[in-house]
């Protein structure tokens, strides 16, 4: 601060929103503070960016922390900067929105944490402007899978279509027509059919597919349109 004498102190804080699908709804990853201000209610998981990091490596290590994973689905998505956001001190924050598989994070982790999975219909209120956090990050989810397959972040290494209509159906909260959709899919070129069937579920007579790495990654930012056109407006 030598050569700014002049500035005021401000925190920055950097605030996850964590998505995850369980085969029926999608759901937050939310902490009941243990910790002042505002002990004893949800929150989303965040934490202050150190002097020596980059915004990005912050919200990866708040996320590892949180989760246990590396290298998975993470996208800054807005800050929030209002002058009486936080009680306690004036604080500044990035809000990165991330997608996960529900399977593969760290449950010992996450319970050291205090934290749990919560449907987005059942949340609790947040603290703060978290909610307003959380709703932009759901219509950017939203805007997003029906362009880009993110929505391949959110499934097992190998999935059933009947799956996948049921992760967009409950993205978007609407039924989807099973034979636009699976067309829509399969002739993204992106699906890898690995012979084998699905024999965890009532659908066992369902082709398993996985995702063709190579060309999700080539083809990741075209538009695909997933969805109807109405339901891709943010």
């Amino acid at each position: 601060m030598n050569n700014y004498p002049q500035a005021s102190r401000i925190l920055l804080a950097i605030d996850c929103i964590i998505f995850g699908f369980d085969g029926k709804d999608i759901k937050l990853l939310l902490i009941k503070r243990n910790f002042e201000p505002e002990k004893g209610k949800w929150s989303l998981m965040g934490g202050f960016l150190n002097a020596d990091e980059d915004l990005s490596d912050g919200a990866a290590r708040i996320l590892y922390n949180l989760t246990g994973l590396k290298n998975i689905y993470v996208e800054q998505l807005e800050t929030y900067g209002k002058i009486n956001r936080d009680p306690a001190e004036r604080t500044v924050s990035v809000v990165f929105f991330a997608l996960i598989q529900i399977e593969d994070h760290d449950s010992d982790a996450v319970k050291s944490h205090n934290a749990s999975w919560i449907t987005l219909e059942n949340r609790p209120s947040l603290i703060f402007d978290h909610e307003d956090m959380v709703c932009k990050a759901i219509e950017h989810l939203k805007y997003k899978a029906a362009l880009h397959p993110i929505g391949f972040e959110l499934l097992p290494e190998l999935f059933t279509i009947p799956q996948l209509q049921k992760l967009y159906e409950a993205i978007y909260n609407i039924p989807l027509d099973r034979r636009n959709f699976s067309r829509k899919l399969l002739s993204t070129g992106l699906l890898i059919d690995t012979g084998s069937k699905n024999s965890n579920s009532t659908t066992k007579k369902a082709t398993l597919y996985k995702l063709d790495e190579v060309r999700y990654k080539e083809k990741f930012h075209s538009f695909w349109n997933f969805m109807p056109d109405s339901m891709k407006q943010s």
